[in-house]
């Protein structure tokens, strides 16, 4: 069973920004071989995508919701994806999961491995 462990969530005020960090331990596979992606929850809420970066980094896709405030980035020789959050508002409260996949797009049923969460807050 992979592992993969979020830190960084926290208490923030609208506005201010907040980094995510995700660090892989045993994978089924190479890290470099997963597209790896952010997900969020909020109480009452479906988990949604907020970031996926493809295996090689190229590619990065966001939903309307976050894009040009968030930003998703990786460092294989650390294992480890990135998310940077700037101009936090307070609809951005939530549960943030890091996840691993076989390839960006593939949605929620196609995760292969979950990281247990970290909370963001944002308040008004």
């Amino acid at each position: 069973q992979g592992q993969l462990v979020e830190s960084g969530g926290g208490l923030v005020q609208a506005g201010e920004s907040l980094s995510l960090s995700c660090t892989a331990s045993v994978l089924t596979y190479n890290f470099n071989q997963y597209a790896m992606a952010w997900y969020r929850q909020a109480p009452g809420k479906e988990r949604e995508e907020v970031a996926c970066i493809s295996r090689t980094g190229v590619n990065r896709s966001y939903p309307n919701s976050v894009r040009g405030r968030f930003t998703i980035s990786r460092v294989d020789s650390k294992k480890s994806v990135y998310l940077q959050m700037k101009n936090l508002k307070p609809e951005d409260t939530a549960m943030y999961y890091c996840a691993a996949s076989a390839f960006c797009g593939e949605g929620l049923t196609k995760v292969q491995h979950w990281g247990q969460g970290t909370q963001v807050t944002v308040s008004s």
